[in-house]
């Protein structure tokens, strides 16, 4: 739940900067995925989780690159971040998933 608490924290820090600077208005997909990149760092960095090490840095990249496109500087289809994106996140859960399974066989595989 620790990176709950910081994930919902920074959504709330750069919700209130987006009431100045619109590109982080609260239902933005910056502000969303910034937010969920410090969960994964903070949960990374207490709880040393493996997907949270490949996943903070890159919700980190693909909201910088969501910023960099509303404002003006890089054009893309949303898709070609969402599609990379969900794929990346679904193997690092998998090998998270593979090197639990692993940890709790004593290194056994089947």
């Amino acid at each position: 739940m620790y990176w709950l608490g910081v994930t919902i924290v920074a959504w709330a820090i750069l919700s209130l900067i987006g009431t100045a600077w619109q590109p982080l208005h609260a239902t933005s997909a910056i502000t969303v995925l910034f937010a969920m990149s410090a969960g994964c760092f903070a949960n990374w960095i207490r709880n040393r989780t493996y997907h949270c090490f490949i996943d903070g840095p890159l919700f980190l990249v693909a909201g910088s690159l969501f910023l960099l496109r509303t404002l003006g500087l890089v054009h893309f289809a949303s898709v070609v971040i969402w599609c990379p994106l969900l794929a990346v996140v679904s193997i690092a859960f998998w090998l998270e998933w593979r090197i639990s399974k692993d940890r709790a066989s004593g290194g056994k595989t089947t």
